[in-house]
């Protein structure tokens, strides 16, 4: 009975220490642990917005060009210059210009001397005319004569409207070539600053096929904001929208302002923003990136510290729903429901257990949204849930 006993406790003991191994075993390469990771429900602001990438440029502005050829003998301004509407700006070398006027002057002075000498002579020619009429009359001249006296009388006048005629035209002449004269001398069109100088004294201009430019006067009190939006957010954006936007020098400032004009079509090369960034067809335009149509939306911002200056770049964002103080929640961590806007599926961390609820989004940008239903601040939303085997990682109790 004793052998018994003994072998039968053995038999117990090697078990317990079976099943001990076995649970040893299970524990460190077997056993799985769920790990969930949450984020506590607050309130925050929240901005529903389409970003775009802009450039800065003068809302007003003018090309000053040349329309009179020659050498520039003087430019009275320099970039940065202030100059204010009939400021003179250029000075061409007026020779060429000048002789044409003495030319005219001279011509319509010839012409005038003439046109005195015909009245003279049709006065003449009047007078033998009506003698002639009085001796016919009398029947002591010819009929012949009477004629001839007519025929001369007609061909003054005819030379006197000749004559005339020339004097309209050398006055159109010297009044054109006294224009091209005054073209020499340039002046502002406009109040504003100097931006840009495309010449240098001694240079000579040749405006005979197209205007030159010289120099570009832009009003920097008021700036347009030439923007360029995909057409995947083009209908996102509406004129009298409120934006603002941020630029790389003053990342910390930001401006306001609303969408004035959307444009119709997108750019072409040939109506592309120049150096100022304005279109020539068009204020900078069927451009496309890759694949990817852009459209061109502008606004105006007042800068009437000049802190924003031509051709700065401009990070944009068109407001289209702006919330403050709401319940958020990040959209990464919820499942839209198909086919309800809005609607998503959440999970929660209710006692240590994960249920599901759910959940009403309004306004919402990329990452968050406004909850309308569903969740209250303090919740705590699953964000993610992961299984490891002890084997892949440290033992723990």
């Amino acid at each position: 009975m004793r052998k018994i006993a003994r072998r039968h406790r053995r038999t117990v003991v090697l078990a317990i220490v079976l099943l001990l191994f076995a649970w040893i075993v299970w524990a460190f390469f077997f056993r799985v642990t769920e790990h969930v990771t949450t984020v506590t429900i607050g309130r925050s602001d929240i901005e529903s917005s389409v970003t775009a990438l802009g450039t800065v440029q003068p809302h007003s502005y003018v090309d000053v060009g040349s329309q009179a050829s020659g050498e520039i003998r003087r430019i009275r301004v320099q970039p940065g210059d202030t100059v204010h509407r009939g400021d003179l700006l250029v000075e061409i070398d007026p020779s060429v210009q000048q002789s044409k006027v003495d030319v005219d002057q001279a011509t319509l002075a010839s012409l005038r001397a003439q046109l005195a000498g015909a009245q003279a002579q049709q006065v003449l020619a009047q007078q033998q005319y009506d003698r002639q009429k009085r001796m016919a009359a009398d029947g002591s001249t010819r009929d012949e004569d009477v004629q001839t006296a007519y025929a001369a009388l007609v061909e003054a006048r005819t030379t006197l409207d000749n004559l005339r005629a020339q004097i309209a035209g050398a006055h159109s002449n010297l009044s054109g070539d006294e224009a091209q004269l005054g073209y020499t001398r340039i002046y502002a069109p406009m109040s504003g600053s100097v931006v840009t100088l495309d010449a240098r004294e001694g240079q000579t201009l040749n405006a005979t096929y197209q205007t030159p430019n010289i120099l570009r006067i832009a009003d920097l009190s008021t700036m347009t904001v030439w923007t360029q939006v995909s057409e995947a957010d083009i209908l996102s954006v509406k004129p009298g929208m409120p934006v603002y936007f941020t630029t790389l020098g003053s990342a910390d400032r930001r401006w306001t302002a609303v969408v004035r004009q959307i444009l119709p079509a997108p750019p072409n090369p040939a109506t592309s923003p120049d150096s100022s960034g304005q279109q020539a067809a068009t204020p900078a335009s069927a451009q496309t990136t890759g694949k990817v149509v852009l459209y061109t939306v502008l606004f105006d911002v007042a800068n009437p510290d000049r802190e924003l200056m031509p051709q700065m770049s401009a990070q944009v964002f068109f407001v289209a729903a702006r919330t403050h103080g709401v319940i958020a929640a990040p959209l990464a961590a919820m499942t839209p429901v198909e086919g309800k806007p809005g609607q998503y599926t959440a999970r929660v961390l209710e006692d240590d257990r994960i249920v599901a609820r759910d959940v009403r989004i309004g306004v919402h940008d990329r990452l968050s949204g406004e909850v309308l239903s569903g969740l209250a601040p303090g919740d705590r939303l699953v964000t993610g849930v992961t299984r490891t085997r002890a084997a892949d990682g440290r033992f723990t109790w």
